[in-house]
């Protein structure tokens, strides 16, 4: 289970986050970054992106952010976790919302990326943490 320490405050509008926010306070996560997420900056807004990239079309959210001159970045799964052999030769770092949601806010709460990775990346995308490999 999953503790909420803080509480979080949900608008919605029509309006687009690019009338909202500053363009260079806007972090758009797509898995097709080059830049890696290290941190949570409470001063950025972060986009989570709501299209399946790795099914659909290719690199789209990337695309996305790139023709709005936004920033962007990827969460760090190659970097804390390993790729599990499993029958389908599967591997993905392409996650629905909520689990990106659960990733950064469990790396919120305990400022550890393994633990973060672990609440939200599940064994079925291919990546374990290198201390749940079997030998």
């Amino acid at each position: 289970l999953l503790s909420l320490s803080c509480t979080f405050q949900m608008d919605t509008t029509e309006e687009s986050y690019l009338d909202l926010f500053p363009l260079d306070a806007i972090v758009y996560l797509t898995p097709d970054s080059e830049n890696v997420l290290e941190d949570i900056d409470p001063n950025k807004v972060y986009v989570l992106g709501g299209l399946v990239d790795e099914s659909i079309h290719k690199k789209l959210t990337l695309r996305r952010a790139e023709e709005q001159s936004l920033q962007t970045a990827r969460l760090p799964i190659r970097e804390y976790m390993v790729k599990t052999a499993n029958n389908k030769n599967y591997h993905s770092e392409t996650l629905a919302i909520n689990q990106v949601f659960d990733v950064l806010l469990t790396y919120y709460e305990t400022r550890s990326w393994p633990a973060a990775l672990k609440a939200g990346v599940s064994s079925g995308k291919g990546y374990v943490l290198p201390d749940a490999v079997k030998e």
